[in-house]
């Protein structure tokens, strides 16, 4: 059951605002299965406590009825902020306020674009006088909007344009002139950016007091294009174009700019080093550090090296200063954001150490030194104070899976890590994180307790020479001594991680609980937070160590005991579709059926960005792409039962993956089901969600819970 509660840093006091496992509806009190229906109804569910910091020490909450509160956490004092009326009258679904609390922009007209971008509508309310601009002179669809860091100065990107208002009621003011949807894009990442490099619909970065405002240009002229339909209602379908590089092909080229906000014709360029700039590469973060000094993160291509470069503005160019080059040990990398110290040189990184675990490092004069140190990982920082380094860490216990908030005081030298959580409900809180007030005063503190369904994690530790992990969520009334039905629940990607801690009540809760299933999560080689070892032994090699471990580990759980081999199966959504896939078709004669909902086919047609990190181009790895298609292995198919499922309008891991699936499957005349949603992207929501987890239930019914006797 999750916890969220507010701290108070300097004394540790809690102060708990929602501990809720709620059940509504008639059966609420009653001990019943959890059903299918309560899955998609939500009767059985946590409450999650939304809050937005807006200074040190207050926050607002948005209330069920629609209501913003202003609490203050210092003296537990609350009053109404803005009225649920006010949003009615925009008809707004979210809010942003400016930084001097002078305005607020309500946002409406939502509509979702790729995975993390939207347009929208912006409507700009004066709260002192508690009404709207008349002429505020945005546009009704606008691709990103953002306030300054201080006062009601804002920004936002309009065609792939960004505009600029030096205040609320000021006239926009046009900083690029050049932006053309597919082809130009300022402000707003392409897709590659946007899915693979950035995880954000954000590519505008104000300074400290909003001085200077960085962006970047996204040239995707020679980029090929994706083309699916879109059958809609009309007697045509429309068809949908997105520049998208797969793997091998010609990849978006990034400049980044920096415009002076009191005078916007004054744009001067950030060029990238000579090192990284000879060859293709990638912008990939961003960070100011002071109004005159800028921190870029670049890329080679490869992803094997990341060069860290430190900017300073004399005026007219931005200069290079400091540089850190990560280590040419790392297979790859994903770099994680710097966070500056109050000296505004040296800064704070997670990075891998010499022994390959990913740790906190304090870097000064290009020089790297580890903070933590251990056979266990940092996964972030969540906050650095001019006297301390908040992270978050899996060391307590030597469980992966596990997450713990630590703290660092710095000094002249570092103290050790304190664990802030590690002796808070222990018996409950095994996953946790924490949001902070601006100067760290007060955080919330969210736990997530996975005692309250029947799961059991362990680590295999006969299976290879180092434990690897899995989790089981078994069915009430647990009998060692009977035999279960097996699903394996698997993702399988690179850094990923399922057996964890974290409190969820998802398809499996419906499946373990009512339908008498045991769900099986394990990671394999490949997977992340256990080290560099295990998580780079798939480099080069997608498609083998990764498939190959979960059909090992299902083998060491029918060892058990309480497995019925006879009924056994395996499912996963995007690259766990892709292993389900590989699994089924490895001919091991372990799984009767599984279900691959958007699964890759060949890594050929998935993006440049993820695809190369991991695999390089395919022509400097010819064998391992060639070796690694799911097409390949169609003929072993035969002896299982195959759902594939897909949506026609996935922007992501594209139709054409599944209907090479499918051709091949027809080609070796292997009988499967198929099930493809009309306009669907890669998450298959509104009503095919509903949809498809009704139907992969019904295929389970047959193939675990009901099989037709031969």
């Amino acid at each position: 059951k999750p916890i969220f509660a507010v701290v108070d840093s300097s004394k540790m006091h809690l102060s708990l605002i929602q501990v809720h496992f709620h059940v509504s509806g008639e059966d609420a009190g009653s001990n019943r299965p959890f059903t299918l229906a309560d899955y998609f109804n939500d009767t059985i569910r946590y409450k999650i406590y939304n809050l937005r910091w807006i200074s040190d020490n207050e926050y607002l909450h948005k209330t069920r009825q629609g209501n913003i509160m202003l609490h203050n956490a210092e003296t537990g004092d609350f009053f109404e902020y803005i009225s649920n009326n006010t949003f009615e009258q925009v008809y707004a679904t979210d809010y942003i306020i400016s930084a001097d609390r002078k305005y607020i922009c309500f946002e409406s007209n939502y509509s979702k674009q790729w995975r993390h971008s939207f347009t929208a509508s912006y409507s700009i309310y004066d709260y002192d006088s508690s009404t709207f601009l008349k002429s505020v002179n945005i546009p009704q669809v606008v691709q990103y909007f953002a306030w300054a860091p201080t006062g009601n100065k804002l920004a936002y990107v309009w065609n792939y344009n960004i505009y600029l208002k030096p205040n609320a009621t000021a006239e926009a003011i046009q900083v690029t002139h050049n932006g053309k949807e597919n082809q130009i894009l300022n402000g707003a990442p392409d897709w590659v950016y946007e899915e693979e490099v950035f995880s954000s619909n954000e590519a505008i970065w104000w300074s400290p007091t909003g001085k200077y405002l960085a962006y970047a240009e996204f040239n995707d002229t020679g980029v090929h294009t994706i083309e699916y339909s879109l059958y809609g209602n009309g007697q045509y379908p429309s068809t949908v174009v997105v520049p998208y590089p797969k793997a091998g092909s010609t990849n978006p080229k990034a400049k980044l700019f920096v415009v002076d906000t009191i005078n916007p014709s004054r744009r001067t360029q950030v060029v990238v080093p000579d090192s990284i700039g000879a060859g293709d590469h990638y912008l990939s973060s961003v960070t100011w550090v002071t109004d005159e000094r800028i921190a870029v993160q670049w890329t080679k291509r490869k992803q094997n090296h990341v060069l860290l470069q430190i900017y300073d503005f004399d005026g007219n160019n931005w200069n290079e200063n400091q540089v850190l080059v990560t280590s040419p040990q790392t297979l790859w990398y994903v770099p994680l954001q710097p966070m500056f110290a109050e000296d505004h040189i040296s800064f704070y990184k997670v990075m891998s150490d010499t022994y390959g675990y990913k740790h906190l490092h304090r870097v000064k004069d290009g020089k790297a030194t580890p903070i933590t140190s251990g056979k266990w990982e940092v996964i972030y920082i969540s906050k650095l104070t001019k006297d301390a380094i908040y992270y978050v860490s899996n060391e307590y216990q030597g469980k992966p899976g596990q997450r713990n908030l630590y703290k660092v005081m710095i000094g002249r030298s570092h103290s050790a890590p304190q664990c802030l959580t590690c002796g808070l409900y222990k018996d409950r809180c095994q996953y946790n994180s924490a949001y902070f007030s601006y100067n760290a005063s007060y955080y919330r503190m969210d736990c997530y307790d996975p005692t309250s369904i029947f799961l059991m994690a362990s680590c295999f530790t006969t299976f290879l020479p180092t434990d690897l992990w899995y989790q089981m969520m078994l069915p009430p009334n647990f009998q060692k001594n009977k035999k279960y039905p097996l699903l394996i629940d698997v993702y399988g990607g690179p850094c990923s991680q399922k057996a964890d801690y974290r409190y969820r009540l998802n398809w499996g809760s419906y499946l373990s609980s009512t339908e008498g299933i045991i769900v099986a999560s394990f990671d394999g080689r490949g997977s992340g937070y256990q080290g560099d070892k295990i998580m780079h032994s798939i480099y080069q090699r997608l498609g083998t160590f990764e498939v190959e471990d979960q059909i090992t580990a299902t083998r060491k759980f029918i060892d058990m005991g309480f497995i019925d081999k006879e009924r056994i199966a395996i499912w996963g959504w995007s690259y766990g579709g892709y292993v389900t896939s590989m699994a089924l078709g490895a001919g091991s004669g372990v799984f009767k059926c599984g279900i691959a909902v958007a699964p890759v086919a060949k890594w050929e047609y998935y993006d440049s960005v993820y695809t190369e990190r991991y695999m390089s181009k395919p022509e400097e790895n010819a064998d391992s792409y060639k070796n690694s298609t799911v097409t390949s292995r169609a003929k072993n198919f035969k002896s299982v039962e195959y759902l594939l499922v897909h949506g026609t309008a996935d922007d992501n891991v594209h139709f054409q993956q599944s209907a090479q699936i499918s051709k091949a499957l027809v080609v070796q005349q292997v009988d499967f089901e198929a099930m493809w949603y009309t306009d669907r992207d890669h998450g298959l929501g509104g009503p095919a969600y509903h949809h498809l987890y009704t139907h992969m239930s019904q295929f389970l019914q047959k193939c675990l819970v009901k099989p037709k006797s031969i």
